[in-house]
């Protein structure tokens, strides 16, 4: 392999972006090879934050890493696009044509070849298949996605307090189907906007007008984390006047609400999909590449894909083995992180003809923050291998701490601590919540 082998990756989420900036550093710099990064969209917000910007806490344009700037910076390549299939005899990547705002075509279909060919395209909401979802209900998978929450939730505040000042029922309902961490925290965020929106001239709402509902299937909230930590969070959405209801499936979704696996009806004038997840639709039996019922691509434990060693997938697109279980590597923003490491020394060695890297999976232990309000989770200890529960400020410090990690990768220390500085000062010049 030559300096001009091509490292192709798809999807600039967590994951992917933080290994073309690895790769742009230690190979793109040095000429050793060319690395590419290829993403529907020109920036990248993470996505474990976009409940924040749907709710308003957090702006979008503030924290979004442009690509074009980034790989300018890192010594890789971006090439916008969203991928659509693969000639895997070729090698090539097949893009769809670009269009702008109106639908016209800018950029025509092309291909983009490879030597090696990381897929990294995350994850969507999984309804599955449950009449009146698609139809009925937001979704937070992109950030488009999040920002047309918001502005929705802007307007229905709006009407609500309109509605209020002239002696009409102006009740709003919020019901939020799953209550895994996207659910739970955007549920808190929601509650914060309600009591917040007041300040700024919405004098006539009024938070105990804002019916929130988070309804979870399984028998308890956060399912797939510790059962104590599961427990305290219950107590938190309680405390905040957010109503739980668990053990009882959706059925159908409506233009007024929710009807349940028991016949139970929550009515709500919003309703919000956060449970469940899938791999993109277009991965299912891509190239012959090997797929689960998740469209999640089949890869070996080194992060290859069963049917072609040039071909990678990680993250939530990848159904990788963990040792000593049956169980896949979870779909969580820390698998993705350090998913992202491994496969970046495994390409390294890739090049200089060494074996590739296993990667085995290291539980650090979750954190669900409730806004403002307080945060809970657990930390996995390195040597005894036990959970230690946390909460409040100690919590809180740790949960932004994971999105500071995430910056360092993407733009080191320095720059880190500048954009730090410059949120405090934000904090300080701009209102607490997105007003527009």
């Amino acid at each position: 392999m030559n300096a001009q082998h091509h490292i192709v990756i798809v999807g600039g989420g967590a994951g992917g972006l933080e290994l073309a900036t690895r790769l742009g550093k230690r190979l793109g710099k040095r000429g050793k090879a060319r690395i590419t990064l290829i993403d529907a969209v020109l920036t990248h917000v993470w996505k474990p934050l976009l409940h924040e910007v749907a709710a308003g806490s957090m702006d979008a344009e503030v924290n979004a890493v442009n690509f074009r700037a980034h790989a300018s910076h890192n010594h890789y390549e971006f090439q916008l696009g969203r991928m659509t299939g693969l000639d895997r005899e070729k090698k090539q990547v097949l893009l769809a044509p670009v269009t702008n705002e109106d639908g016209r075509e800018v950029v025509p279909e092309r291909h983009i070849d490879y030597d090696t060919l990381v897929i990294a395209v995350g994850s969507t909401a999984n309804d599955f298949g449950t009449p009146g979802a698609q139809e009925h209900c937001l979704f937070l998978d992109s950030l488009a996605q999040a920002r047309r929450f918001h502005h929705l939730l802007l307007n229905a505040f709006l009407q609500h307090n309109y509605e209020v000042e002239h002696q009409k029922d102006g009740r709003l309902r919020i019901a939020i189907i799953g209550a895994g961490a996207t659910g739970v925290e955007l549920a808190a965020e929601m509650r914060l906007a309600s009591r917040e929106l007041p300040t700024y001239g919405m004098k006539h709402l009024k938070s105990k007008d804002i019916g929130i509902t988070v309804v979870e299937a399984a028998g308890r909230i956060l399912p797939a984390l510790p059962e104590r930590l599961s427990a305290a969070a219950t107590r938190e959405l309680e405390r905040l006047d957010i109503e739980v209801v668990t053990g009882n499936p959706v059925a159908s979704v409506g233009e007024d609400g929710l009807i349940l696996k028991d016949g139970t009806q929550v009515p709500a004038e919003m309703r919000v999909w956060c449970a469940g997840i899938k791999a993109p639709e277009f991965l299912a039996g891509l190239a012959g590449l090997e797929t689960n019922r998740a469209n999640q691509l089949i890869v070996n434990q080194d992060l290859s894909t069963t049917q072609d060693m040039d071909i990678f997938a990680f993250g939530d697109c990848a159904s990788c083995p963990q040792p000593g279980t049956e169980r896949p590597v979870p779909p969580r923003a820390q698998a993705a992180h350090q998913q992202a490491t491994t496969l970046s020394h495994s390409l390294i060695n890739r090049l200089q003809g060494k074996p590739l890297l296993p990667y085995v999976y290291h539980d650090r232990g979750s954190l669900i923050s409730f806004s403002r309000y307080s945060t809970v989770g657990n930390l996995m200890g390195n040597l005894s291998g036990r959970s230690m529960m946390i909460e409040g400020r100690v919590a809180r410090l740790f949960y932004i701490a994971l999105y500071r990690m995430h910056q360092v990768a993407l733009h080191g220390i320095f720059r880190t601590g500048l954009i730090w500085l410059g949120d405090r000062i934000g904090r300080v010049l701009h209102p607490r919540l997105k007003l527009h």
